[in-house]
């Protein structure tokens, strides 16, 4: 099996090993190396990459069958190399300790205030979150449990690993290596003694990470070896998911970064609005107030603006018989016709401008705009005795769309986007049925 050089030194990130066997791995060149540094992806934590030989390690698995750690290659390496350098992405691999170190001190915290237990953990490349066996954590319960978080990391508290299980004495080195000296044959019975926040879930040989004073818990990860080299821990959100709580949160570096980026935002908004940041929430709820009452003016001038435009398109329809255009008196089987193809106006105005046009007296409408698509709206006055959701119908027919509704009013679209041809399908509508516009 693999040595894993992490388990003892998490802050190894050089080592030469060497080459034991050659594989493919997910149609990947892959290679396994008697002791490695690379941590693989396990318990949350994302897998280490760096290269081998010089060649990139995109991905790093554990061999369930034997426990090997294969480390997949972006390309193969020399078959004459034999004897190979290994080189652990040192930012990548401090991000990970910092990120996982303060889920420890995190989970405890939450338990010992909250009394509630993490469930589980996932280190992403952006945020990490805990899972919590509670249905809806209070917000507001959140400070006390940052807060003591925080205070163990300014206490720059020593973190220690150690393995249980294993013949070593019960205190063993301080890197966690087993000891030679005489210890308990298998130590089961001092890792029943131990406060652990949570039973091993592995049998054999457990690996124990203990922040002095504040927290053990079996983990096989990477950490730091001083709490104060997390930085500071800082919850940034909440997800409810069912009878669980989803807490989001950055360690180290991702909270400087997400401190910086929100700080920059807020400076740019106090210098938009021309306020302290103390006074952002209240200048934000009067512009929030202002754009409220210019939408409601902005809605009335609106609705002003189609009624002087059907007031204009209503005089310029004359009354049409069937099959006439001689201007003559309304009667029981006349119209007037509004037909008119407009240019990028949206659906909801294209209706309203047809619902308007349809207060008129004996008015037909058959409406349509013409921008990425085609969208129409025909209406009709209540005593036109037409149903305008058979022409729409006939009308989308022919321009390849869809649409439908009720005989007094009818929407639909098209993908076709030429005025000239929407005007020509409208006029031959109408020419069906008898009515020639003047």
């Amino acid at each position: 099996m693999t040595e894993r050089l992490y388990y003892t030194d998490s802050y190894c990130d050089r080592f030469s090993a060497r080459a034991v066997e050659r594989v493919t791995w997910d149609g990947h060149p892959a290679v396994v190396l008697d002791r490695t540094a690379f941590y693989p992806t396990s318990g949350g934590q994302p897998a280490d990459q760096g290269t081998l030989g010089g060649i990139a390690v995109v991905d790093v698995a554990v061999r369930e069958e034997d426990g090997d750690v294969i480390h997949v290659l972006e390309q193969a390496l020399p078959e004459t190399d034999t004897e190979i350098e290994g080189v652990v992405d040192w930012p990548r691999r401090f991000d990970h300790m910092q990120q996982h170190t303060g889920q420890h001190i995190l989970s405890a915290a939450f338990e010992q205030v909250l009394n509630a237990d993490t469930v589980g953990f996932h280190l992403g490349t952006e945020m990490s979150t805990v899972d919590l066996d509670v249905a809806r954590l209070d917000p507001e319960a959140l400070k006390p449990v940052e807060e003591l978080a925080n205070q163990v990391i300014w206490e720059n508290r020593p973190i220690t690993t150690r393995l249980v299980g294993t013949p070593s004495p019960s205190k063993g080195h301080s890197d966690g290596t087993p000891s030679p000296s005489k210890g308990h044959a298998d130590g089961t019975e001092e890792l029943a003694t131990l406060p652990l926040r949570r039973p091993p879930a592995v049998e054999g040989p457990v690996r124990l990470v203990e922040v002095a004073g504040f927290d053990l818990n079996p983990c096989g990860g990477t950490h730091v070896a001083h709490a104060g080299e997390i930085g500071l821990i800082k919850i940034v959100n909440l997800n409810y998911r069912g009878n669980e709580t989803r807490v989001e949160f950055l360690c180290g570096g991702r909270a400087l970064r997400d401190y910086q980026a929100k700080n920059g935002m807020v400076n740019r908004l106090t210098a938009m609005l021309t306020v302290g940041y103390w006074e952002l929430d209240q200048a934000v709820e009067r512009v929030q107030a202002e754009a409220k009452e210019l939408r409601h003016d902005l809605r009335k001038a609106r609705t002003r603006l189609l009624e002087v435009e059907a007031n204009e398109l209503a005089r310029s329809a004359p009354y049409l018989l069937e099959g006439h255009s001689d201007g003559a008196q309304a009667g029981s089987s006349a119209y007037r016709v509004v037909s008119k193809v407009c240019e990028q106006r949206q659906p909801g105005e294209l209706r309203a401008l047809a619902q308007e046009l349809a207060r008129f007296p004996h008015m037909v409408a058959l409406l349509a705009s013409v921008g990425q698509r085609t969208d129409l709206c025909f209406a009709r006055a209540e005593e036109a005795d037409l149903d305008v959701a058979a022409l729409l119908k006939e009308a989308c027919a022919e321009l390849g769309g869809k649409g439908g509704g009720r005989p007094h009013l009818a929407q639909g679209s098209a993908p076709v986007t030429d005025a000239a041809q929407v005007n020509a399908i409208l006029a031959g509508i109408l020419s069906r049925l008898g009515v020639h516009m003047p």
